[in-house]
Protein backbone atom coordinates (compact mmCIF):
# COMPACT_ATOMS: atom_id res chain seq x y z
CA UNK A 1 0.00 0.00 0.00
CA UNK A 2 2.91 2.21 0.83
CA UNK A 3 4.56 1.78 -2.27
CA UNK A 4 1.52 2.87 -4.49
CA UNK A 5 1.23 5.37 -2.28
CA UNK A 6 4.36 6.80 -3.38
CA UNK A 7 4.59 6.11 -7.06
CA UNK A 8 2.51 8.66 -8.26
CA UNK A 9 5.55 11.12 -6.83
CA UNK A 10 8.59 8.76 -8.37
CA UNK A 11 6.18 9.57 -11.72
CA UNK A 12 6.62 13.03 -10.46
CA UNK A 13 10.41 12.84 -10.20
CA UNK A 14 11.31 11.17 -13.18
CA UNK A 15 9.65 13.81 -15.10
CA UNK A 16 11.19 16.41 -13.70
CA UNK A 17 14.30 14.72 -14.36
CA UNK A 18 13.55 14.06 -17.69
CA UNK A 19 12.78 16.93 -18.64
CA UNK A 20 15.46 19.06 -17.23
CA UNK A 21 13.12 20.57 -14.39
CA UNK A 22 15.04 19.39 -11.50
CA UNK A 23 15.90 23.24 -10.03
CA UNK A 24 18.91 24.73 -9.45
CA UNK A 25 21.91 23.33 -7.83
CA UNK A 26 22.87 24.66 -4.42
CA UNK A 27 25.86 26.01 -5.36
CA UNK A 28 24.36 28.29 -7.72
CA UNK A 29 21.76 29.13 -5.41
CA UNK A 30 23.98 30.31 -2.87
CA UNK A 31 25.89 32.37 -4.75
CA UNK A 32 22.77 34.11 -6.47
CA UNK A 33 22.01 34.69 -2.95
CA UNK A 34 25.51 35.90 -1.73
CA UNK A 35 25.81 38.14 -4.10
CA UNK A 36 22.14 39.77 -4.67
CA UNK A 37 21.95 40.44 -0.67
CA UNK A 38 26.02 42.06 -1.01
CA UNK A 39 24.74 44.34 -3.65
CA UNK A 40 21.51 45.47 -2.02
CA UNK A 41 23.42 45.71 1.24
CA UNK A 42 26.11 48.08 -0.48
CA UNK A 43 24.06 50.50 -2.11
CA UNK A 44 21.92 51.16 1.27
CA UNK A 45 25.14 52.23 2.77
CA UNK A 46 26.68 53.84 0.16
CA UNK A 47 23.97 56.67 0.00
CA UNK A 48 22.98 56.87 3.36
CA UNK A 49 23.53 59.71 5.34
CA UNK A 50 23.96 61.98 2.15
CA UNK A 51 22.76 65.40 1.94
CA UNK A 52 20.58 66.96 -1.23
CA UNK A 53 24.09 68.68 -2.51
CA UNK A 54 25.49 64.74 -2.69
CA UNK A 55 22.87 63.36 -4.28
CA UNK A 56 22.46 65.47 -6.57
CA UNK A 57 26.62 66.54 -7.67
CA UNK A 58 27.76 65.44 -10.79
CA UNK A 59 31.27 65.42 -11.37
CA UNK A 60 30.33 66.88 -15.01
CA UNK A 61 27.42 67.60 -16.76
CA UNK A 62 27.28 64.54 -19.37
CA UNK A 63 27.32 62.41 -15.59
CA UNK A 64 24.77 60.96 -13.35
CA UNK A 65 24.29 61.96 -10.27
CA UNK A 66 24.15 59.47 -7.11
CA UNK A 67 20.43 59.83 -7.05
CA UNK A 68 20.01 59.62 -10.91
CA UNK A 69 22.06 56.48 -10.71
CA UNK A 70 19.67 55.21 -7.70
CA UNK A 71 16.47 56.01 -10.07
CA UNK A 72 18.18 54.16 -12.83
CA UNK A 73 18.41 50.95 -10.92
CA UNK A 74 14.74 51.36 -9.56
CA UNK A 75 13.71 52.11 -13.39
CA UNK A 76 15.73 48.98 -15.02
CA UNK A 77 15.38 45.93 -12.79
CA UNK A 78 12.01 45.74 -13.01
CA UNK A 79 12.08 45.04 -16.86
CA UNK A 80 15.32 42.94 -16.32
CA UNK A 81 12.89 41.18 -14.25
CA UNK A 82 10.37 40.71 -16.27
CA UNK A 83 12.72 39.75 -19.36
CA UNK A 84 13.97 36.95 -17.21
CA UNK A 85 10.70 35.36 -15.85
CA UNK A 86 9.52 35.39 -19.45
CA UNK A 87 12.81 33.21 -20.54
CA UNK A 88 12.42 31.09 -17.84
CA UNK A 89 8.31 30.43 -18.98
CA UNK A 90 10.14 28.97 -22.28
CA UNK A 91 10.64 26.10 -23.36
CA UNK A 92 14.22 24.50 -21.82
CA UNK A 93 16.56 25.22 -24.80
CA UNK A 94 20.22 25.48 -23.64
CA UNK A 95 20.95 21.21 -23.43
CA UNK A 96 23.73 20.59 -25.60
CA UNK A 97 24.26 24.58 -25.96
CA UNK A 98 27.10 27.32 -24.76
CA UNK A 99 26.88 30.28 -23.29
CA UNK A 100 28.43 33.23 -25.09
CA UNK A 101 29.48 34.15 -21.51
CA UNK A 102 30.92 32.34 -18.72
CA UNK A 103 30.18 33.13 -15.16
CA UNK A 104 33.07 34.97 -14.25
CA UNK A 105 32.30 36.99 -17.40
CA UNK A 106 29.49 38.01 -15.43
CA UNK A 107 31.08 38.58 -12.17
CA UNK A 108 33.34 40.95 -13.90
CA UNK A 109 31.42 42.88 -15.82
CA UNK A 110 29.89 43.91 -12.04
CA UNK A 111 33.42 44.97 -11.16
CA UNK A 112 35.17 46.31 -14.34
CA UNK A 113 34.48 50.44 -14.63
CA UNK A 114 36.98 50.76 -17.42
CA UNK A 115 34.90 50.00 -19.93
CA UNK A 116 31.84 52.55 -20.11
CA UNK A 117 28.48 51.55 -22.04
CA UNK A 118 25.39 53.48 -23.28
CA UNK A 119 22.36 53.25 -21.23
CA UNK A 120 19.29 52.59 -23.51
CA UNK A 121 15.85 50.99 -23.68
CA UNK A 122 14.30 53.61 -21.87
CA UNK A 123 16.42 53.03 -18.57
CA UNK A 124 18.36 56.06 -19.06
CA UNK A 125 15.32 58.10 -17.56
CA UNK A 126 16.82 58.75 -14.32
CA UNK A 127 14.99 61.67 -13.45
CA UNK A 128 11.77 59.36 -12.79
CA UNK A 129 11.93 59.27 -9.39
CA UNK A 130 13.46 62.43 -7.94
CA UNK A 131 12.97 61.33 -4.46
CA UNK A 132 16.17 59.27 -3.57
CA UNK A 133 13.81 57.51 -0.84
CA UNK A 134 11.50 56.52 -3.08
CA UNK A 135 13.77 55.15 -5.54
CA UNK A 136 15.46 53.27 -2.40
CA UNK A 137 12.14 51.84 -1.74
CA UNK A 138 11.16 50.90 -4.83
CA UNK A 139 14.82 48.96 -5.48
CA UNK A 140 14.34 47.30 -2.21
CA UNK A 141 10.68 46.15 -2.50
CA UNK A 142 11.47 44.27 -6.18
CA UNK A 143 15.13 43.10 -4.69
CA UNK A 144 12.72 41.10 -1.48
CA UNK A 145 10.84 39.52 -4.41
CA UNK A 146 13.78 38.30 -6.48
CA UNK A 147 15.74 37.05 -3.38
CA UNK A 148 12.61 35.42 -1.87
CA UNK A 149 12.80 33.64 -5.66
CA UNK A 150 16.21 32.58 -5.64
CA UNK A 151 15.36 31.06 -1.58
CA UNK A 152 12.61 28.90 -3.07
CA UNK A 153 12.40 28.48 -6.85
CA UNK A 154 12.67 25.14 -8.28
CA UNK A 155 13.14 26.51 -11.60
CA UNK A 156 16.08 24.75 -13.78
CA UNK A 157 17.65 28.84 -14.85
CA UNK A 158 20.88 26.78 -16.28
CA UNK A 159 17.87 25.19 -18.96
CA UNK A 160 16.83 28.47 -19.94
CA UNK A 161 18.90 30.54 -22.60
CA UNK A 162 18.36 34.42 -22.20
CA UNK A 163 18.86 36.89 -25.20
CA UNK A 164 19.06 35.95 -29.17
CA UNK A 165 21.75 38.09 -30.72
CA UNK A 166 24.61 36.30 -27.97
CA UNK A 167 22.34 34.27 -25.61
CA UNK A 168 23.78 33.18 -21.64
CA UNK A 169 21.83 31.01 -19.50
CA UNK A 170 19.00 32.60 -17.25
CA UNK A 171 21.47 32.12 -14.03
CA UNK A 172 24.02 34.26 -15.42
CA UNK A 173 21.12 37.18 -16.62
CA UNK A 174 19.94 36.70 -13.05
CA UNK A 175 23.89 36.83 -11.62
CA UNK A 176 24.05 40.20 -14.02
CA UNK A 177 21.08 42.22 -12.74
CA UNK A 178 22.87 41.99 -9.51
CA UNK A 179 26.44 42.53 -11.50
CA UNK A 180 24.82 45.47 -12.93
CA UNK A 181 23.44 47.12 -10.03
CA UNK A 182 27.35 46.64 -8.68
CA UNK A 183 28.56 48.79 -11.54
CA UNK A 184 26.54 51.35 -10.66
CA UNK A 185 27.30 51.26 -7.05
CA UNK A 186 31.10 51.49 -8.07
CA UNK A 187 29.65 54.58 -10.00
CA UNK A 188 28.23 56.40 -6.67
CA UNK A 189 31.95 55.57 -5.25
CA UNK A 190 33.86 57.11 -8.25
CA UNK A 191 31.20 60.24 -7.40
CA UNK A 192 31.98 60.31 -4.08
CA UNK A 193 35.42 60.30 -4.57
CA UNK A 194 35.82 63.19 -7.19
CA UNK A 195 37.65 66.35 -5.36
CA UNK A 196 35.01 68.70 -5.30
CA UNK A 197 31.80 66.38 -4.19
CA UNK A 198 30.46 67.86 -1.31
CA UNK A 199 32.23 67.45 1.83
CA UNK A 200 29.50 68.40 3.99
CA UNK A 201 29.59 65.12 6.00
CA UNK A 202 31.37 63.40 8.58
CA UNK A 203 34.09 61.23 6.81
CA UNK A 204 32.84 57.40 6.84
CA UNK A 205 34.70 55.17 9.33
CA UNK A 206 37.03 52.64 7.88
CA UNK A 207 35.21 48.91 7.90
CA UNK A 208 37.43 45.89 8.71
CA UNK A 209 37.55 42.84 6.78
CA UNK A 210 35.81 41.18 9.65
CA UNK A 211 33.04 43.54 9.85
CA UNK A 212 32.45 43.74 6.16
CA UNK A 213 31.60 39.87 6.56
CA UNK A 214 29.71 40.52 9.17
CA UNK A 215 27.31 43.11 7.25
CA UNK A 216 27.44 40.47 4.09
CA UNK A 217 25.74 37.73 6.86
CA UNK A 218 28.98 35.38 5.91
CA UNK A 219 27.52 31.82 7.50
CA UNK A 220 25.83 29.12 6.45
CA UNK A 221 26.64 26.14 4.58
CA UNK A 222 30.16 26.16 3.27
CA UNK A 223 29.54 26.98 -0.42
CA UNK A 224 27.83 29.93 0.49
CA UNK A 225 30.50 31.00 3.30
CA UNK A 226 33.63 30.88 0.73
CA UNK A 227 31.62 32.77 -1.74
CA UNK A 228 30.74 35.45 0.15
CA UNK A 229 33.95 35.88 1.99
CA UNK A 230 35.22 36.28 -0.97
CA UNK A 231 33.07 39.09 -2.05
CA UNK A 232 33.14 40.78 1.32
CA UNK A 233 37.36 40.62 0.89
CA UNK A 234 37.28 42.24 -2.01
CA UNK A 235 34.82 44.56 -1.13
CA UNK A 236 37.05 45.49 1.92
CA UNK A 237 39.94 45.58 -0.39
CA UNK A 238 38.49 47.78 -2.74
CA UNK A 239 37.08 50.90 -0.15
CA UNK A 240 40.34 50.57 1.82
CA UNK A 241 42.17 51.71 -1.38
CA UNK A 242 39.74 54.42 -2.27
Amino acid sequence: MRTLRLLPLLVIALHLSATGMTGMTDQDREHLLVHFEMTGQMLAEQVRGLSTAQLEYRASPDRWSIRECVSHLAVAEPDYWRDLMKSVKATPDMKGRKSSNTDADIMWYGIDRVVHTKTGGGHEKVDTYKDLGEALAKFQALRATMIEYIKSTHDDLRAHSFGTRDPIDCWQWMLEISTHAERHIQQIREIKADPNFPKNQAATPTVSEHESKKILGCSGPPARTHFCEALALASWREASEA
